[in-house]
């Protein structure tokens, strides 16, 4: 039987190790225990653990491919950060990179989370801009009979809930498109608005390269790897399987929503530069009435029609004002003016 006196974590890793946690089969939490103390616990029957890291420094991964036996290649990755997410198989162990996000000074960042799931125990990897998964294992051991189908479950509780913090993240970008659009019919129109729009853009296309390679993911965890994922928690990982194709749909639909402000916003702009242009011409072309008879009219001959009429002065005028008259009136029918 388990010895329930080993030692507790210690703090030679500093705030590297997290939670390092053993549990008993039937799913109650047993104690927090030291890194040391893992391949005691392990050497045990019916028990698992489940440990987080931060950002680990290459001496304790090594030591965790020691204490779990690790393959070297999942160890490089996990320590070198800027992964794609993905799924992979190393002997009897499974490897998960899955990108993380959350604001961070109004602006979305994003880290990775390294996962490696063997039949006796979880070990989570955080780099970057990541929340700690103490809640996911709170309410996991909130729910022992479920925590009993092994870390696999434990699996399924880190992945939900970098699910769920996806969806502020999601609603932040619904509301900041609406927002945007509202903008865009102004009568002015702003330089600023079209960069939010490219920005908002980015942060989107980045946001799509986190979360649509989770469908694959959870695919295979659904369908694949007996060994490693206890049957029961099959259901579970369907509904975060939906979730993700529900987020990934969201995700499209926004992008092509922007990608329609965006053009509008062009189209919009293009209008109302042609508008002024129309307007400018129509002013020229009224102007042009005038300066046409007063060209004619200064160049000095001497033998010029109605040059020396009594009342050829006032006749031009009235002639020039009933024509400049018919044109603008021409022109305001035609909404040049």
């Amino acid at each position: 039987m388990f010895n329930e006196n080993v030692a507790l974590s210690s703090d030679d890793n500093g705030n590297m190790v997290v939670n390092c946690v053993a549990y008993l089969n039937s799913g109650r939490r047993l104690k927090t225990i030291s890194i040391e103390a893992i391949s005691e616990v392990l050497s045990e029957p019916n028990t698992f653990i489940w440990l987080g890291l931060h950002e680990p420094d290459e001496t304790l991964l090594w030591q965790m491919q020691q204490e779990f036996g690790l393959h070297e290649l999942a160890i490089e990755d996990a320590q070198h950060a800027h992964q794609r997410p993905k799924i992979e198989v190393y002997d009897d162990v499974l490897f998960i990179v899955l990108h993380t996000a959350q604001f961070v000074g109004g602006k979305v960042v994003f880290g990775e989370t390294h996962i490696f799931l063997g039949k006796r125990f979880l070990i989570t990897v955080r780099h970057g801009a990541s929340l700690s998964y103490a809640g996911a294992r709170g309410r996991c051991e909130q729910t022992p009979e479920l925590l009993a189908l092994g870390p696999s479950f434990g699996l399924y509780a880190v992945i939900d809930a970098i699910v769920d913090n996806y969806f502020p993240i999601v609603e932040s970008f619904q509301e900041s498109l609406r927002s945007l659009e509202n903008e865009i019919f102004r009568d002015d129109f702003g330089r600023e608005t079209a960069k939010s729009l490219y920005r908002l853009k980015r942060e989107l296309v980045n946001f799509r390269l986190a979360v649509a390679p989770l469908q694959d993911i959870l695919n295979q965890l659904v369908r694949f790897h007996p060994g490693l994922v206890h049957e029961d928690v099959r259901v579970y990982y369907r509904d975060v399987f939906d979730h993700a194709v529900r987020m990934s749909e969201t995700i499209n639909t926004l992008g092509e929503m922007l990608t329609a402000a965006l053009q509008l916003n062009l189209s919009l702009v293009s209008l109302g530069q042609n508008d002024v242009v129309k307007r400018l011409a129509g002013w020229a072309g009224l102007v042009t009435v005038p300066t046409l008879i007063a060209s004619i009219y200064g160049m000095n001959f001497d033998n010029m029609p109605e040059l020396h009429w009594r009342y050829g002065y006032f006749i031009l005028l009235g002639v020039t004002a009933v024509i400049c008259g018919l044109v603008y009136w021409r022109l305001k029918k035609a909404k040049y003016l």
